[in-house]
């Protein structure tokens, strides 16, 4: 068999190659991972100034700077965490209690004992700020 007649089985096997490793890509990566979103910054209020000085002392960690995203946990800057979805008290309740792995493939959020609810209200306030600059309004959760 010559050259001309082996070109489509070649065609096919490379077509099965590169399916198949884009196949493994997606096994092996992980979908929540490292998902990092641009973040605008709006003048904040005093109240969420604070709230930025405790996220960064106990939440950036996982959820990046400003909120974006990192390798270690979601971006809180996503409609994901709109009111509607997650009101204020489901922020709460993360600090508190932790939280099951649901909308990503970070794994589960531990208890974060060492932030009081004072300081939690500041926090959410200045991720609602946050999300508000970029777009996060209020969306009613529908199943």
């Amino acid at each position: 068999m010559n050259l001309k007649n082996k070109i489509p089985q070649l065609l096919i096997g490379a077509f099965l190659v590169a399916g198949g490793a884009v196949f493994v890509s997606k096994i092996f990566s992980s979908p929540g991972g490292a998902m990092i979103v641009d973040v605008k910054v709006p003048a904040l209020s005093d109240m969420a100034k604070d709230g930025k000085k405790a996220f960064d002392a106990n939440c950036v960690a996982c959820h990046g700077a400003n909120a974006s995203g990192s390798e270690k946990g979601p971006p809180l800057i996503h409609n994901y965490y709109n009111p509607g979805h997650h009101a204020d008290q489901a922020f709460y309740l993360a600090a508190k209690r932790g939280v099951q792995m649901h909308h990503w493939q970070f794994g589960n959020m531990p208890p974060q004992p060492q932030i009081n609810e004072r300081e939690m209200a500041k926090v959410i306030q200045y991720v609602r700020e946050l999300q508000r600059a970029n777009g996060i309004f209020y969306r009613q959760h529908q199943m």
